[in-house]
């Protein structure tokens, strides 16, 4: 999967998305470390080995550079950037049956605004899965001849 690129100067809005959310009962937050050991086991079940790592590589951060959507207590979905490589966001996800109601897009956007106000004109989005999500999302545009880029020997089972 290629890489894409954003342009962090030119992203929505944040507020409007997360006061959409709570309204939903979505909180999005970053992570603390005392969740750490929830939140990789939450990613590891989820999703995979893999991305549970990148996921501990963030709560090594700090700040943690994880964020977090929970709805009534319970984790529905993360979001990491500066996990793999400076400037990149991802590893990210939302459990399977709370798709659609619009965590994506706040986890998405906490984390790239967080980006932006780390001095970053432009943000990495590594081996992007969903291109048509991200495009519409935050106007990110494919980066020709990114795949597997960083990803390129990497260790596998």
């Amino acid at each position: 999967m290629s890489d894409m690129l954003v342009k962090l100067y030119e992203l929505p809005e944040l507020a409007p998305v997360t006061k959409s959310l709570a309204e939903k009962g979505i909180d999005i937050r970053r992570a603390i470390a005392p969740e750490k050991h929830i939140v990789v086991e939450w990613v590891r079940r989820n999703f995979n080995d893999g991305w549970a790592s990148e996921c501990e590589a963030a709560f090594a951060n700090q700040p943690v550079s994880c964020y977090l959507a929970v709805k009534q207590g319970e984790l529905i979905g993360f979001a990491c950037y500066e996990a793999t490589c400076k400037n990149f966001f991802g590893p990210t996800g939302v459990a399977e049956n709370e798709r659609k109601a619009g965590a994506g897009k706040g986890l998405l956007l906490a984390s790239l605004h967080s980006m932006r106000a780390l001095g970053y004109g432009y943000a990495v989005i590594g081996s992007a899965g969903p291109k048509e999500y991200y495009a519409k999302m935050v106007g990110a545009t494919v980066i020709e001849g990114s795949s597997p880029g960083v990803y390129k020997g990497m260790l596998s089972k």
